[in-house]
């Protein structure tokens, strides 16, 4: 089987020891690069192709939120997992409305850390639904009735079913989850989602599930039951 490759990004060195010595006790994981600043991000990743970012949000010079924003523009970028000291953060939610995978705290245990890496390099978000209405409250304010209709816009380039899918990822559902709930195949959904994506001009699941959540789909969803 082949190492997942990750990339470490921390101003503080203190803090990327600890993540690097765990990696590299993984089989499964080789710590492939580490990073100080956010600017130093493209070069690197060029240069080791990682499979998964492990990115602080916050550094001095470029943070987080713009080497995200950065990386997820390219073609074949790599996934990104936030690091970040708070559940409920502006900056968490705008790296993961550029294409962030999920975030882990930083307080976060070793396995869970190890486990967020090898489930976002499987493709899986790291983020669940009550984690995603948590920072959706947060967001909340003056900016969610234009938010709003922007999301619904968007969505309505969707035909029914793959609204439904929408919603179903929206609701933090697997794929076999959402074969069964709208009783299709697994391979079908696939399908789905993938055009989904391509539909809105986003990059992964957690995108899907934000746009579902700022479009209001979910409320209407738990309205009808």
């Amino acid at each position: 089987m082949t190492a997942i490759r990750l990339l470490l990004v921390d101003d503080d060195p203190l803090v990327r020891a600890g993540p690097s010595l765990m990696m590299g006790g993984a089989g499964d994981i080789e710590v492939v690069g580490e990073a100080g600043d956010g600017g130093e991000v493209e070069a690197l990743v060029d240069r080791t192709r990682p499979d998964v970012v492990l990115m602080d949000i916050r550094m001095p010079t470029v943070d987080g939120l713009a080497a995200t924003e950065r990386l997820r523009g390219r073609a074949d970028a790599p996934q990104v997992v936030v690091l970040t000291t708070f559940h409920a953060d502006e900056q968490v939610l705008r790296a993961l409305r550029a294409g962030a995978a999920g975030f882990v705290l930083k307080d976060t245990s070793p396995a869970a850390i190890l486990d967020a890496v090898r489930r976002v390099a499987a493709g899986d978000p790291v983020l669940s639904p009550t984690v995603t209405r948590q920072l959706m409250r947060h967001a909340a304010g003056t900016t969610a009735d234009t938010r709003r209709t922007r999301a619904r816009v968007r969505i309505a380039t969707l035909n029914d079913r793959e609204r439904e899918v929408a919603v179903a990822v929206g609701r933090g559902l697997s794929n076999a989850e959402i074969a069964t709930a709208l009783f299709m195949s697994v391979a079908t959904v696939k399908t789905h989602v993938s055009r989904i994506l391509a539909k809105l001009d986003l990059n992964n699941r957690v995108q899907i599930a934000l746009l579902a959540y700022d479009a209001g789909l979910l409320e209407e969803e738990q309205e009808e039951h």
